[in-house]
């Protein structure tokens, strides 16, 4: 089965749009590890996309957040004002539709979901440390994480030596293509669609096979103007708008 691993959307509808039409006719199935919504400028239209595509989509803090689950009390200033937005901009309807979102860890076939880490929902792992605590407790060869915005993430191989995987910057598509070898286990984070924080601004998703046991990172530009121009509209903070051009 090839999956099409989403992650980190942010109520960027242009994003969303272009990783489906780049990765058309790639995959058999959707799978979603959190944040809908949070940041720009279309929720609604997101979580309608969202759910009618993924046959698994978790909750992330910024869903949390934006449903009403939590106070967003951690949550910067920007983060902050962009969250009351949203409850604000949210319908009824998909506001509900966040709140009964799984918790991760989802276990699939013979890999397993989640959106900060196997041990907690809203944990970052972006550092050895915690990457190493994790692999070596998760039960599974491959674990699909999101939460950090950064595309890549980190092996552990048979000897037992951590790895950190980088994908390129390259222009076209497909910036890495990664074999999973037996012996070793993986977190995989496929980037965030709407709001890449590596460095690079293009959207980012991945492809993965599971019966091949093999991961495809995928960067592609979008019409980022647009969303931009829809933020300014709604009043989103300046900042945010410009944070979007850098993958800051």
């Amino acid at each position: 089965m090839r999956y099409l691993i989403l992650s980190d959307i942010h109520s960027n509808a242009e994003a969303l749009e272009k990783c489906l039409q780049t990765a058309q006719g790639r995959y058999d199935e959707t799978l979603c590890l959190g944040d809908l919504v949070g940041y720009g400028p279309d929720p609604n239209s997101v979580v309608d996309r969202i759910r009618d595509i993924a046959r698994v989509i978790l909750r992330g803090n910024h869903d949390k957040a934006c449903c009403g689950i939590t106070r967003a009390e951690d949550f910067n200033p920007l983060a902050r004002l962009a969250t009351l937005w949203t409850r604000h901009e949210l319908t009824p309807e998909h506001a509900e539709f966040l709140r009964n979102l799984p918790i991760g860890p989802v276990d699939l076939e013979d890999f397993e979901l989640v959106h900060g880490s196997p041990r907690d929902e809203d944990e970052y792992l972006f550092d050895a440390r915690g990457a190493l605590e994790a692999l070596r407790n998760q039960h599974t060869q491959t674990v699909l994480f999101g939460h950090t915005h950064y595309q890549g993430g980190f092996r552990l191989n048979s000897k037992g030596h951590l790895e950190v995987i980088h994908s390129s910057s390259e222009d076209d598509g497909r910036t890495l293509t990664l074999s999973l070898e037996d012996g070793s286990r993986y977190l995989i984070n496929p980037g965030s669609v709407g709001q890449p924080r590596d460095g690079d601004w293009r959207s980012a998703f991945a492809i993965f096979d599971s019966d091949q046991g093999r991961v495809e990172y995928y960067r592609t530009p979008y019409d980022l103007p647009a969303t931009q121009t829809k933020m300014r509209n709604a009043g989103l903070p300046e900042p945010l708008i410009k944070r979007l051009e850098i993958g800051r």
